[in-house]
């Protein structure tokens, strides 16, 4: 959403070899004595846990118990061996199928298995709620207005947050775990419906071109109306992305999808297969080695945590996050890749983020370019001066928070974001207004420069350590991370802490160059 806070002078700049090495081998050692050090309090009040959060007995580590309190996790885990992995499995095979015996009607073919699917795990009537859902979206889209689509969508989102409906949909499933699938399905489904949406009010004739691979479907008169719906449905339906993305817009797919499968190697497979095995027993690893959910959800553990442990809890908690959306993310992609698509970029490492612009560009990039072209670019971006500009920015923050909940928490998280990435800019800004930057080129060499990012990339990714701790953890973390680092600490803390961050923008800094 904005442009990254360096010059190309200082992105060129490189430094020595034995300094990055430095850099390199100070943030790997940090991470791996952190991580160590919230193992060792972890085992120390392992009782005391397992009575608050009832740890389940590990299976990856002999000896060591599983930190099942991370809900997401436990919740895509046991969906997948339950169903989701036989599903997606089946869509693989259906597809290359249907690539070879029916390839002028493989989009169909996907179609409809992407909606037996759905069947078969949301049921009739949650499939019935989202073809409404779908059917309003595509009622309104027809009167060709942007800001009606939008306030359709807004509608249709927080009616997720009506108390009465949702106890109504619960009732529809045995578990709450069904209900849930629901709710994340129609959540984003609601982004593919905007997406669809809008370019059909900008682009009408792409949008409802006839489809050339059902010509059943070319009856005179109704063709563009038909056509428009058939392409609707097999966009929303598309089963790898269906129930958590990653998201893809409809243009992206649209033109993605018409292209031939490419022929993909069996090594090419299951070393895609592999590496998503790698990252899930590293996540499991995680998880039995550092209770580091169970220790967040408790405020006296947060309080008496060792220093160095505080650190590690605080990495644990963004790294396992990271690790997580390779797997989720990883997967589906393997499977999107195999139909001929180009799904999004995986998540970067956070431990290279060291901007809050690099983290939204380079982590859920899916979601990233859906925001850009769906909302920053629209309400002006750049294009119409600063004002514009911090505006766009916010109400694209203002979207997520409330496509994701609204909760108090998710509102503190979005004015985080919103802050640094204006500061960022604002920075940004300064360091190329011609004063300035004549002064900085005369006064420091490029790699004084460099150092200089680098320094300014710490403090900002201190803050963007906090933010995603607010996210990941709700306010009370985020509080006492602060009191603790920044407040008690400032002196035995935050200042190493700060030196730390130093290495690790430095190792972002030179991964940036490659």
């Amino acid at each position: 959403m904005c442009s990254a806070l360096m010059t190309p002078k200082w992105e060129q700049a490189s430094v020595p070899r034995w300094e990055i090495t430095a850099y390199w081998i100070f943030s790997f050692s940090s991470h791996l004595y952190s991580f160590y050090q919230l193992h060792r309090f972890s085992k120390e009040h392992e009782a005391t846990l397992d009575r608050e959060v009832q740890l389940e007995r590990g299976f990856l580590l002999w000896g060591f118990k599983k930190d099942p309190t991370d809900f997401e996790w436990s919740f895509w885990n046991e969906w997948a061996w339950q169903s989701l992995l036989w599903s997606l499995i089946g869509h693989a095979v259906v597809s290359r199928l249907a690539a070879h015996y029916l390839p002028r009607y493989r989009l169909a073919v996907l179609t409809v298995y992407g909606m037996l699917s759905a069947g078969w795990l949301l049921g009739v009537r949650g499939v019935a709620l989202l073809m409404l859902h779908l059917s309003i979206s595509f009622a309104v889209a027809q009167l060709r207005s942007p800001t009606l689509s939008w306030c359709c969508a807004l509608l249709l989102i927080s009616t997720l947050k009506i108390s009465t409906l949702q106890d109504l949909q619960r009732g529809w499933y045995t578990s709450e775990e069904q209900y849930y699938l629901l709710l994340f399905s129609i959540a984003v489904c609601s982004l593919r419906c905007i997406s669809f949406s809008l370019e059909l009010c900008w682009r009408p004739l792409q949008a409802g071109e006839p489809n050339q691979h059902c010509p059943l479907l070319q009856h005179k008169g109704l063709q563009t109306l038909i056509s428009q719906i058939y392409k609707l449905l097999a966009y929303c339906f598309y089963h790898p992305l269906f129930y958590n993305g990653p998201i893809m817009t409809y243009r992206d797919f649209s033109e993605q999808i018409e292209r031939p499968m490419c022929k993909v190697s069996l090594v090419d497979v299951l070393t895609g297969v592999l590496r998503v095995c790698v990252w899930w027993c590293l996540a499991e690893f995680m998880i039995h080695f550092m209770y580091m959910h169970a220790i967040q959800s408790n405020e006296t553990f947060l309080e008496i945590l060792p220093s160095w442990a505080l650190g590690g809890l605080a990495l644990a908690l963004v790294q396992f996050f990271y690790v997580k959306y390779l797997v989720l993310f990883g997967a589906v992609s393997l499977l999107v890749k195999l139909d001929g698509l180009d799904p999004p970029t995986l998540p970067r490492c956070v431990s290279i983020m060291y901007s809050f612009t690099g983290m939204w560009r380079h982590f859920d990039v899916g979601l990233y370019k859906w925001l850009i072209r769906y909302i920053y670019v629209p309400l002006g971006g750049s294009r119409h001066g600063v004002f514009r500009k911090l505006v766009s920015i916010a109400l694209a923050f203002a979207f997520v928070c409330f496509w994701h909940g609204c909760h108090d928490y998710l509102q503190c998280w979005a004015l985080l974001n919103w802050v640094g990435v204006s500061v960022e800019n604002a920075l940004a800004l300064l360091f190329s207004s011609p004063p300035l930057h004549h002064a900085i080129v005369c006064c420091l060499s490029p790699r004084m420069q460099r150092r200089g990012l680098a320094l300014i990339s710490a403090l900002s990714t201190a803050m963007l350590i906090l933010s995603n701790l607010v996210f990941l953890g709700g306010i009370h973390v985020g509080r006492i991370f602060w009191k603790r680092v920044f407040v008690q600490g400032w002196s035995s803390v935050a200042i190493p802490m700060i030196a730390f961050l130093y290495c690790f923008a430095q190792v972002g800094i030179e991964w940036d160059m490659r």
